[in-house]
């Protein structure tokens, strides 16, 4: 019987880059201080390099806790209108998650770029207890459908070079 989960092949790479692309939220999975999971539904986005980003709220739990515990995942990729909802592909990120300070030279420039894909952010781009995060991806997981499990590192989610 061959292994349920299999290493990215190029197919599998252009799944998850697709998925990553297309995506506008996520779900997000955190620890809390007690230890306690909690899943919550976050903006997503990728930064100019292709990495995920999101903008969140400190006065969020998930936000507290991922500067307490930056070890978390990411879930992207939605069921179609049609069909099974688990034969639809998904991808797991697990992360860990970078804070970029609003005084960060780097903040202006990834303002500019994340609002041209989520332009109804410019409102929490003003308020001041927002701040992206930047999600450094360790490992993957990739089911794209019945029979169609990956497990991807962080290499394998580098955006292709362009030609």
């Amino acid at each position: 019987m061959p292994a349920p989960v299999r290493p990215a092949d190029d197919d599998a790479r252009q799944l998850a880059h697709s998925l990553m692309a297309e995506a506008r939220f996520a779900a997000l999975g955190v620890l809390l201080e007690e230890g306690t999971p909690l899943v919550t539904r976050v903006a997503f986005g990728l930064d100019p390099q292709g990495g995920p980003v999101s903008l969140i709220s400190d006065l969020a739990q998930h936000t507290r806790a991922l500067r307490r515990t930056p070890a978390c995942s990411l879930l992207v990729g939605e069921p179609g209108g049609k069909g099974d909802a688990l034969s639809h592909p998904r991808l797991s990120l697990i992360c860990r998650a970078d804070f970029l300070s609003r005084q960060s030279p780097e903040h202006g420039p990834l303002a500019a770029h994340y609002l041209r894909r989520q332009p109804k952010a410019k409102l929490y781009l003003q308020l001041a207890d927002f701040s992206f995060v930047r999600f450094r991806v360790t490992a993957a997981y990739l089911n794209g459908g019945f029979g169609k499990a990956f497990h991807l590192d962080a290499a394998d989610l580098q955006p292709p070079p362009r030609a």
